[in-house]
């Protein structure tokens, strides 16, 4: 997805997000909050984004998104597990509708058999429940990783989006 691309999908999630008097928060790692940049470049987006949260270490993790450390230890940072307590967490601290989050190895160091390069845990909590992705974007650089991350992460909060939509209109 290009910046275009990108920037669009943002606009669109910050208007239908407005239109249903829905918010969102983000809870960013290897991303450094570039999903939460991509969201506040749209011009109106303080009426639906209020927070976003980056935490790179795993003590920022566990004291501000209650990410237990027996999970952090147990799993390590990167891991779905994690992903999926840094959302429910996000959204509860924030007092949003949806929270996202994302935690990964960008490289071009850290990775390891188990855990490559290019790795990246993905999650989106919402009243509905959590989703979970993970994407293995290889070693494409470290730029071209916290990329497609936002890529994906402003995707998955799309189709969050749309389920919250849809439960509504039934």
């Amino acid at each position: 997805m290009d910046a275009d691309a990108r920037q669009r999908l943002a606009a669109s999630i910050v208007a239908r997000a407005t239109d249903a008097g829905l918010t969102i928060a983000t809870a960013e790692s290897c991303t450094g909050g570039l999903v939460a940049s991509a969201l506040t470049d749209v011009a109106g987006s303080s009426a639906v984004f209020g927070t976003g949260f980056v935490t790179y270490s795993n003590d920022a993790k566990a004291r501000l998104l209650a990410v237990p450390t027996a999970l952090l230890e147990r799993h390590g940072a990167v891991s779905r597990e994690v992903a999926e307590a840094m959302a429910v967490g996000a959204r509860q601290v924030a007092r949003s509708d949806i929270a996202v989050s994302i935690t990964g190895i960008a490289g071009p160091g850290g990775g390891s058999e188990n855990k490559p390069v290019g790795l990246v845990h993905f999650a989106c909590a919402s009243r509905l429940g959590t989703v979970y992705a993970e994407h293995r974007f290889g070693p494409i650089g470290r730029g071209e990783v916290r990329i497609a991350s936002v890529a994906a992460a402003l995707e998955m909060l799309g189709a969050a989006l749309d389920r919250l939509l849809q439960a509504d209109t039934e």
